[in-house]
């Protein structure tokens, strides 16, 4: 991975280029970061994580059901992942 920080910045986002042609986008503030096919799909994507990282977005009530009906996944599908990889609506 290259990166383009200059100045030890701590603000505005930073783009990483992946070997396999896919662009990163980093939030210097927050250090989250998404990836895409191009620097304005990362940047999408990194959008929605902001948002939700900073309480956007709408709660998930039932767990199970959010799994099945987005991922088609059962919950007891996850029963071999460490509870502390689990995304936290599910510990």
């Amino acid at each position: 991975m290259a990166s383009a920080t200059r100045n030890d910045r701590t603000e505005g986002v930073e783009f990483y280029y992946e070997s396999d042609g896919s662009v990163t986008a980093k939030d210097l503030e927050t250090g989250l970061a998404r990836g895409g096919e191009t620097r304005a799909e990362a940047l999408a994507q990194l959008a929605e994580v902001l948002e939700l990282h900073e309480g956007g977005g709408e709660p998930i009530d039932d767990p199970d059901e959010f799994l099945r009906d987005e991922f088609d996944l059962e919950a007891d599908d996850l029963a071999d992942v460490d509870e502390d990889d689990r995304p936290e609506f599910m510990q």
